[in-house]
C-alpha cells in the first residue's frame, strides 16, 4: 500500500481503515481521539503471557511477532508476524478479553497507534460502520488462525514460505533467519536450500 510521507500517523491509519473496512471519515473521527501513538523498543512486550489483551494496535513502521514457549523443550516457536500497517493484537485474548496463551514482542524498535478494548466497544455501539470493523477483524482472526494450522497439514515448507513473502514483503530486512526458521517449522539449513532454490528458478 503507497502511503503520503508527509501524512500524519492517524491520517495513514484513516486511509487504511477506509481501505480494510470502508470506514469513512466520518466514522472515523469519531474514533480520532482515542487513538495513542506509542513506539517499542526491539526486545520489548506488546503483550504477555497469561495477560489480557486490552489493547488493538496499528503498525506504523517494522514488525512483531508472537510467540509460545515449548514446554518440553524451552524453545521459543513463532506462531504469528505482523509488520507494516497491519494491526497488531493477541486475537482471541483480545475479542474474548481472556488470558493471553502467547507473547508479542517487537522485533525492532517500532511505531504503533493503538485504542483500547472499551472504546472499540463505545464505537461498536455507536456506528454501523465501526461494528462492520468489528466482525471483519473477528472473520480476520479466525481465518488467520485457520490458514496457519492449515498450512501445517497441506503446504509444503516451500508453500509456507511463498506465502510469507506474499504477507510481508519486506520481512528479510527485519527479523533473523532462524525466526523465519520457527515460524515455518523447518530447520535453518531447510530455510537455505528453500530460498537457493527459489532464486534458481
Amino acid at each position: 500500500m503507497q502511503q503520503n510521507h508527509s501524512q500524519s500517523p492517524k491520517d495513514i491509519l484513516k486511509q487504511t481503515l477506509y481501505q480494510f473496512a470502508s470506514v469513512d471519515e466520518s466514522a472515523f473521527n469519531l474514533s480520532r481521539d482515542y487513538w495513542q501513538e506509542r513506539t517499542y523498543a526491539k526486545g520489548e512486550y506488546y503483550n504477555e503471557y497469561r495477560n489480557v489483551c486490552k489493547y488493538l494496535g496499528f503498525i506504523l513502521d517494522d514488525v512483531f511477532r508472537t510467540y509460545f514457549i515449548d514446554d518440553k523443550t524451552g524453545e521459543e516457536k513463532n506462531v504469528f508476524f505482523f509488520t507494516k500497517y497491519q494491526v497488531v493484537v493477541s486475537f482471541q485474548s483480545f475479542i474474548h478479553q481472556a488470558p493471553c496463551n502467547y507473547y508479542t514482542q517487537s522485533m525492532t524498535d517500532s511505531h504503533i497507534l493503538y485504542i483500547h478494548f472499551d472504546r472499540l466497544q463505545e464505537l461498536y455501539r455507536s456506528s454501523h460502520q465501526w461494528e462492520r470493523f468489528g466482525r471483519i477483524i473477528a472473520e480476520m482472526a479466525f481465518g488467520i488462525t485457520m490458514q496457519r494450522t492449515e498450512s501445517f497439514l497441506f503446504q509444503t515448507p516451500e508453500q509456507r514460505y511463498l506465502d510469507l513473502i506474499a504477507q510481508h514483503p519486506d520481512i528479510f530486512n527485519s527479523v533473523p533467519l532462524y525466526h523465519i526458521s520457527s515460524y515455518l517449522g523447518i530447520q535453518g539449513p531447510s530455510l537455505s536450500r528453500i530460498r537457493k532454490r527459489l532464486v534458481l528458478r
